[in-house]
């Protein structure tokens, strides 16, 4: 009996050691990743033919049951990560036969706070939640069995309110991270000097610094291909009416400037509450006044050779759409013409995602990105899909 009992003992032992060692596999991997939909065609019945499209152009949807598609970031291997803000899921769509057409979707991670930023650098996935920032390596050889991502910071403040992050890395290889204003209109900075700004930091998270001041909510920002220049998107304040103050795209020329937030808007409306602290005069103003209350977010330069010679170099802007306005404006894809560095012109490019007449709308625009070939992808966090953007002018276009 005594032996029997010890033998009962070593095998609980073993099974306890058995158990505890599956335990820690598990604490040491991310949730596993889940294909949700393989498809030949996508199956999306957006009514994509109402878009309006410049002369020559087409377009076609990349991807679809990708709820709540918002920030893109590309894969050294081709794989599209595509994070997402209420859904709280990480994307990784591939186009495996290079017909311009997803034909995989997996789900990366659903146990994410707000993981709108992303970005990739040297074969990692970046993942900006609301107040920390994680980074998944390897990911594109771990799509079927995540490991668990590395924090690279968890201290930022963890106010919901313009919380969520758009990232991207900048050509000095610093991370740039912003931090929206944690209300409509405050002088949030004395509670938190980081709060309307934006930061940059080394990719292991060092040597964080705030790199531009008086930003309340940008959710977008790209580089000029020439300067280098920093260029961003910035959403105006609310409640001052249908048509105050504008929306704004910003030009960074060096560390340290202030664009007015809270004190000026657009660089000629002084708030009604803050206004009369500092003068608009103290203030960097925008290189282009947007739309009241149309959202600016993703922005993108274009660099490519699909789209004809005279778009080159000029910036296109995701606009979601007005939330509050009286009548609706935005959901469109805006294009700010340049001479010189300047802008000069400002106007639509590609819209009827709303219709104006009923005030509906099929999708809201979030963010762009180019493809190696120079066509278009556009995410919409309404309509759930990816489109891709093409010239029929080109070869390329018809594949």
């Amino acid at each position: 009996m005594k032996n029997s009992l010890s033998l009962q003992q070593i095998g609980f032992l073993v099974l306890l050691i058995l158990f505890t060692a599956s335990c820690k596999e598990k604490t040491e991997r991310a949730a596993e990743p889940e294909v949700l939909v393989q498809y030949d065609e996508p199956i999306s019945k957006l009514p994509i033919e109402k878009l309006n499209l410049p002369e020559g152009f087409k377009i076609e949807v990349y991807a679809d049951s990708i709820d709540g598609a918002r920030s893109m970031a590309m894969g050294d291997d081709g794989t599209l990560f595509v994070g997402t803000r209420n859904e709280n899921t990480v994307y990784a769509i591939q186009d495996r036969d290079n017909d311009y057409k997803a034909d995989n979707v997996i789900v990366l991670d659903t146990t994410l706070e707000v993981p709108n930023g992303i970005a990739f650098r040297d074969g990692s996935l970046y993942v900006a939640e609301v107040g920390r920032l994680l980074r998944y390596d390897n990911i594109e050889s771990e799509l079927d069995s995540l490991s668990k991502p590395t924090v690279v910071y968890d201290d930022y403040p963890t106010e919901f309110h313009h919380g969520w992050k758009y990232i991207a890395f900048g050509p000095d290889d610093k991370l740039y991270v912003p931090v929206g204003a944690p209300c409509n209109i405050c002088n949030s900075t004395v509670v938190d000097e980081r709060y309307a700004t934006i930061t940059r930091m080394d990719p292991d998270g060092s040597n964080r610094e705030i790199y531009a001041k008086g930003v309340r909510n940008s959710v977008g920002f790209t580089w000029h291909p020439e300067t280098k220049e920093m260029w961003f998107t910035d959403n105006g304040r609310d409640m001052l009416g249908d048509d105050a103050p504008p929306c704004e795209l910003n030009r960074i020329t060096e560390p340290g400037q202030h664009f007015g937030y809270p004190y000026c808007h657009g660089g000629v409306v002084k708030d009604p509450e803050f206004g009369d602290q500092r003068p608009c005069s103290d203030f960097v103003a925008p290189v282009q006044t947007l739309g009241a209350h149309v959202a600016p977010l993703g922005v993108k330069f274009y660099t490519g050779t699909m789209f004809p010679e005279k778009y080159k170099d000029y910036a296109f802007i995701a606009e979601h759409g007005s939330w509050n306005r009286s009548k609706k404006v935005g959901y469109r894809i805006a294009l700010v013409k340049l001479e010189d560095n300047e802008a000069v012109a400002y106007e639509s490019f590609l819209d009827g995602w709303l219709d104006e007449e009923s005030q509906e709308q099929f999708g809201r625009p979030v963010d762009i990105l180019f493809l190696e070939d120079g066509s278009m992808l556009i995410s919409d966090d309404y309509g759930d899909a990816i489109y891709r953007l093409s010239y029929k002018g080109n070869q390329l276009a018809s594949k």
